[in-house]
This record gives C-alpha cells, structure tokens and sequence, in this order.
C-alpha cells in the first residue's frame, strides 16, 4: 500500500472517543487492506492511535457514506460519536452543508452542524428491547438488549467504580448477545435526568472514555426502567457530557424521534506515512 502515502487525516474525538478520519472519495485504500490499515493506524505509541477510522466516501442518495471500522479491523454498523465528528468533518471539507444527511451500515443519518463544535444527529430508530439475566462476576443481574445502530446491553449499578473491563467483557461475549455480541454499559442514576455511563466496546475491547449509541441506549432505558426524564444529559467516562432527546413509545417497547448531541472537535490534521503501518 505504500503508493497511497503520503496520506492526509484528520483527528477528531466526541468527547473523549477519538477517531482518524480520511476523505477516502478516490478510493486510494484498496477494500480488501482497510480493516488492516484500520487496525495498524489505531494502535496507540507505535502509530496515529484511534478508536476507530472512518472514511468519507461519495454517496448518490445522500451528501456522503461512510466505512467505519473499529480499532481491532472489524466493523461497525454505527457510531454515534463517530457520526458526529463525521458530520463536523464533512462540513469543514465542503463536502456537505450545515444540514446533512449520510449513509452508514445502520440506516441514514441526519446530522446539524451548530456554529461552535456541537453537532446533533437523528438516530436511527432503536430495536429489539429485551430483559434478561445475566451471571457476570459471579453475581445475576438484570440485564436490558437493546439495538441503537450497534447492540447494547445495559445494567444499572450503584458503584461508580464498577470494573467495567472484566464485567464488560463477560457481558460482551455472553451467549445471550451471540453471534455478534454487545457492547456492555453500566449506568448510575444520578438525578431526575441524569445519568453516569460506562461503556465497554465491542471492536476496541476495552473501556472507551464515551459511546454515543451506548449514552443513547442507557439513556432510554433508564427513561424506561428508572423513569428518568427527557433530555437525558449523560456524562461519560471521560467526564463530558451527551445530551439525548426522544419519546419513549407508549407501549414501552422503545424510543422514537432518538436525537444526539455533543460535541465534536478537531484535534489536529495531518499525514500518515508508510510507516505508520510498521
């Protein structure tokens, strides 16, 4: 691949979640190297470091698609953070207006660019709420599936400092969520509307500082299960805050009208080169 280099990048992270983000519309990374040159880039201290990479690629129903791939290659349906920094990028290239809409694996997304860093997108419809028991770290705990783009599992807890790398990892591959796994959320009530978010990804294996379809997952079901009130502010693990609009259905089954908002900032911009892939 070294014909591609040197490449131009963006940096971006929506509140602590960082991404590489390429305008990818020549289509100079061949298909079959990307979720290789997706894991190499984001490895941390031996090269650009990310929780994931996202290219910008033309789109003839909507301003633009996206490839989102997760840090470990794989990919991924959606990422609300991602989604965000996406948008702002799009519309600092000119490759859309301040209104936008864009393609991604979960459906298409409609996004808002504001005049200071903030972007606000519309999810797509949220799927497949269910309740179940899970055995994680020897104890049962009462464990809500719910799909925001990508699956989620959310389990309310009293202790800020849960252990959510072992916890979250025992969740993600729980036979319950097989074959494609969940990402794992453990969430604090903190007041009337508003919750503390943990969150263990699914492709990056680890805890991340936030999660944009997680906060929308633990926001809805806290809504549902603990009768938190909309919006939902939802602080992360990095300390920021998301804020999540919506309607929960009268049949309890859900949310609709789901917006996000936060921020999405630019960190730097710059080239790779070819051995940021060594």
């Amino acid at each position: 691949m070294e014909k591609i280099f040197p490449l131009a990048f963006t940096k971006m992270n929506g509140t602590g979640n960082d991404f590489i983000i390429i305008d990818h519309r020549g289509g100079s990374i061949p298909v079959g190297k990307q979720p290789e040159f997706s894991r190499l880039v984001c490895r941390r201290m031996f090269s650009a470091g990310a929780d994931g990479v996202i290219l910008i690629e033309d789109s003839d129903s909507a301003d633009f698609c996206w490839k989102f791939y997760n840090a470990d290659g794989s990919v991924a349906e959606m990422c609300g953070n991602g989604a965000r920094c996406a948008a702002r990028f799009a519309y600092q290239q000119g490759i859309a207006g301040k209104s936008q809409r864009f393609e991604t694996l979960a459906g298409v997304i409609e996004a808002e660019i504001s005049d200071d860093d903030g972007v606000r997108i519309r999810m797509t419809e949220p799927f497949g709420l269910r309740q179940e028991v899970v055995l994680v770290g020897g104890e049962e705990k009462e464990a809500c599936y719910l799909n925001t783009g990508v699956p989620h599992v959310v389990v309310f807890v009293d202790d800020r400092q849960t252990a959510v790398k072992e916890l979250g990892r025992e969740i993600r591959f729980h036979p319950l969520f097989q074959p494609e796994g969940a990402n794992a959320n453990f969430v604090c009530v903190l007041g009337e509307n508003t919750i503390l978010a943990r969150t263990y990804e699914r492709g990056v294996e680890d805890e991340t500082r936030a999660c944009g379809t997680g906060a929308v997952a633990s926001a809805i079901i806290a809504s549902i299960k603990k009768n938190v009130r909309t919006p939902v502010e939802v602080i992360t693990s990095g300390g920021e805050r998301l804020t999540i609009d919506f309607a929960v259905r009268k049949d309890g089954t859900g949310a609709e009208e789901v917006f996000l908002k936060g921020p999405a900032r630019i960190v730097y911009t710059g080239e790779l080169t070819a051995e940021s892939l060594l």
